[in-house]
């Protein structure tokens, strides 16, 4: 082993002990570098998004939306002590979805309040894209690729000493594309679980995530992507590992109920 690539190593191994965050519900120890302020850059990024996309004017979508994520962020509470909650609405019908920034910022588009049946539904979609911030699974993914790049480096060098230099680079490549899809699969399983918790809390129903996840198998139209390549896990196994996360988030739910009349 060359000098270059031991000190490689070695940099490696301690930014990975130096960067580890302990994630909100799960407990799980998740590697996170300071890479930045993650509050301003999320605040930065939601004003810019505001200014480019349509904000919905109905007062009854906008006081639904405020209603339920307001309820949502009590329940999350000093799991994301730096939050200046902001819940907005974007005017855009045909996008069913919703997303979450750094410093608690909400998205939520019209077209995804057009799907959902329920407040709880709502709530669960919603209480999802929050648990990705408070999981900080962006700066997760930031993480693992700077210490991918660091570790391309290190296999790089010692791959020059190799006479399969071609094939231990494509061998590192493939490898790592893999592990950074399951790393991504993993952080929507992770966000589906800390999710019904914290709509449970806020005393909606977590039951609403199968329904919800049900009409998403509809919406999809059988335009599929082998599991082991995608992103995000199919939806018959998010149903799947949400039926089994019920027992967890159900007594949750039934002790917050009596507070939300």
């Amino acid at each position: 082993m060359t000098k270059t690539l031991t000190r490689a190593l070695t940099v490696l191994l301690l930014v990975g002990l130096a960067g580890c965050y302990t994630v909100p519900e799960t407990g799980r120890s998740a590697f996170v570098l300071p890479l930045g302020d993650e509050v301003a850059d999320g605040e930065l990024a939601f004003t810019e998004i505001k200014s480019k996309e349509k904000i919905a004017t109905d007062p009854i979508v906008n006081k639904r939306v405020q209603r339920v994520g307001q309820r949502i962020a009590a329940a999350v509470g000093a799991d994301l002590p730096t939050a200046r909650w902001e819940f907005v609405v974007f005017d855009e019908p045909d996008t069913i979805n919703a997303f979450a920034l750094p410093g608690g910022k909400v998205g939520v588009y019209s077209g995804l309040l057009d799907l959902v049946a329920s407040d709880d539904e709502l709530a669960i979609v919603m209480g999802h894209e929050i648990a990705h911030v408070t999981a900080r699974h962006g700066a997760e993914r930031m993480s693992e690729g700077v210490a991918a790049a660091m570790l391309g480096v290190a296999v790089d060098v010692y791959a020059k000493d190799s006479r399969n230099h071609d094939l231990v680079l494509a061998a590192y490549g493939i490898g790592a594309s893999g592990a950074m899809l399951k790393f991504s699969r993993n952080n929507e399983s992770e966000a589906d679980y800390i999710g019904i918790r914290y709509a449970a809390k806020a005393g909606y129903d977590p039951r609403a995530a199968i329904t919800f996840w049900q009409k998403m198998e509809k919406e999809s139209k059988g335009s599929k992507v082998p599991a082991f390549l995608s992103t995000h896990p199919s939806n018959e196994r998010r149903i799947s590992d949400l039926q089994t996360a019920m027992p967890q988030a159900l007594p949750l739910y039934e002790a917050a109920k009596a507070n939300h009349k």
